[in-house]
């Protein structure tokens, strides 16, 4: 999206009252997308324990939905602008609430695994009209207090998927056990839909860019090909055809980087806009969104494993210790941006990989000083510390990456930003099979199993910690202070919402 569009009248009445509505309507959806994505991690060893699922299965029911988010969204953003958002959003939110209905009475492994990629397939169709919607509804002045909400909206989703997982795990409604987790979607889906379609006021980008189709093909032939080989190559004894299939994906991303180039050149519309890697702040600021998603998606998984199948917590109990986290996140954004990284710059974002990193060896320090008998309040502290060193890198990260960018490009910039840290997390999830997975025998008795599993975690942290580390290096790439934006005036974003989302 590389052209804004006219706003329509704000002037009282009706007018108000329904673009008002289209906020609550598409901030909803937001919404469910955010929880869809943290809610899932908490079920998981219910789903593995109650569907008979393998430990790749598993890994593929969150890396699937990362992975087809990833591969759509820039397509999606552009989508909407070709046949309009409100168009494309309520095929998105009827989508998505259909993918949900799927998993949610998958059958088996399979069933839920295709699921995941059918509803990450449909959010990245919903997801990026959000902001679009939004900045075709509201005039410029009005942005500002929107954007806050929307902010709150996302930290709100941050903190309350762990937890609503957890109760839904938990309370066992109508003896739907996990599946309680999808199903929750459909009431919500079906009103986004229907009051979507009465107060969601249509737009089109003026002059939209192009699809570029191949590209998406290419893009997600080349990680599948990366992805697959990581996941299952444990499970088959690493065959000689994964590692086949691994350097293959080099070649396949190399194909794409040509016929980007051929695309550019031809119609000025390609997935990727090279050129953009010409600047060098924005080249290390992708490169630190990637590496920073591959870290949270080794950690997350991990962690949940780590508390409900080592230590034997139930859902609630392992939802209920990351509140502290995400409540330190949260605090520290808001920090991080309005008070901090105008005064400090850079240094903030260098200070929270340094924090995180810190927080991440104490937690290897204390799961390995307290073994199976650590309590929930003796993880607070590393947590609290992680917690704040990540709000302070989320939150000006996208800003710093993009303070100097052409303008013209800001939308692409933005697009392809949140789309390379959702692969970053489908890679992540993926290098569990060998960071955790990999140090645990495929034959344990019971009484070992808790011990192997608190063994695989500290692992699985010490890369964790060496990848902060990397991050810390790569941030001196970024400008020392980003560039200050005119309130108002924030170019479209072709793809997801703001990193304000992790």
């Amino acid at each position: 999206m590389n052209s804004t569009d006219t706003i329509p009248g704000t002037a009282g009445g009706e007018t108000d009252r329904r673009r008002w509505f289209a906020l609550a309507i598409v901030m909803t959806a937001a919404f469910m997308d955010l929880v869809d994505v943290t809610i899932v991690n908490i079920a998981i060893p219910s789903i593995r324990q109650e569907s008979g699922a393998s430990f790749s299965q598993i890994q593929w029911i969150t890396a699937g939905y990362a992975l087809a988010f990833a591969a759509g969204l820039i397509t999606g953003g552009r989508l909407g602008d070709i046949h309009g958002r409100k168009r494309i959003f309520l095929v998105g939110i009827g989508g998505f609430t259909v993918a949900s209905a799927l998993c949610g009475l998958a059958v088996n492994p399979e069933m839920l695994v295709a699921s995941r990629f059918l509803q990450g397939a449909m959010a990245a169709l919903m997801v990026p009209q959000v902001l679009s919607i939004v900045h075709a509804t509201f005039p410029a002045h009005e942005r500002g207090k929107v954007f806050g909400l929307f902010g709150a909206v996302v930290g709100l989703g941050a903190v309350s998927g762990p937890l609503l997982g957890a109760l839904l795990t938990e309370w066992n409604l109508f003896g739907w056990e996990w599946r309680s987790i999808f199903l929750i979607n459909l009431p919500v889906g079906v009103a986004g839909l229907v009051l979507g379609g009465r107060f969601i006021t249509e737009s089109k980008a003026p002059r939209a860019l192009k699809l570029d189709l191949v590209g998406v093909a290419l893009v997600t032939l080349g990680l599948l090909m990366l992805l697959y080989p990581l996941i299952r190559g444990r499970e088959l004894d690493w065959p000689v055809w994964g590692y086949v299939s691994m350097a293959g994906s080099l070649v396949v991303l190399a194909v794409l980087v040509a016929y980007e180039r051929r695309k550019t050149a031809r119609d000025g519309s390609p997935l990727v806009e090279l050129s953009l890697f010409k600047v060098k702040s924005f080249a290390a600021g992708i490169a630190v969104q990637t590496v920073f998603g591959i870290a949270l998606g080794v950690f997350f998984l991990v962690w949940t494993l780590y508390m409900q199948v080592g230590l034997g917590w139930r859902p609630l109990k392992a939802g209920l210790t990351g509140v502290p986290f995400s409540i330190a996140v949260s605090a520290a954004a808001g920090m991080s941006v309005q008070m901090l990284v105008p005064r400090f710059g850079r240094k903030v974002l260098q200070a929270g990989a340094l924090v995180m990193g810190a927080g991440v060896l104490l937690y290897i320090w204390e799961s390995g000083h307290y073994g199976l008998t650590i309590a929930p309040w003796q993880m607070a502290l590393p947590l609290v510390v992680m917690g704040v060193g990540m709000g302070l890198i989320v939150a000006p990260l996208t800003d710093a990456v993009l303070s100097e960018v052409p303008r013209e490009h800001a939308g692409s910039a933005s697009g392809l930003i949140n789309t390379v840290q959702q692969m970053g997390n489908a890679l992540g999830l993926a290098l569990v099979s060998v960071v955790f997975f990999g140090t645990i025998s495929d034959r344990l008795r019971p009484e070992q199993i808790g011990p192997a599993f608190v063994d695989a975690f500290q692992n699985a942290l010490g890369w964790v910690a060496a990848v902060m580390g990397a991050i810390f290096l790569l941030m001196f790439a970024l400008p020392k202070r980003p560039a200050q934006h005119v309130e108002g005036e924030q170019a479209p974003v072709e793809g997801k919402e703001p990193a304000l989302a992790s």
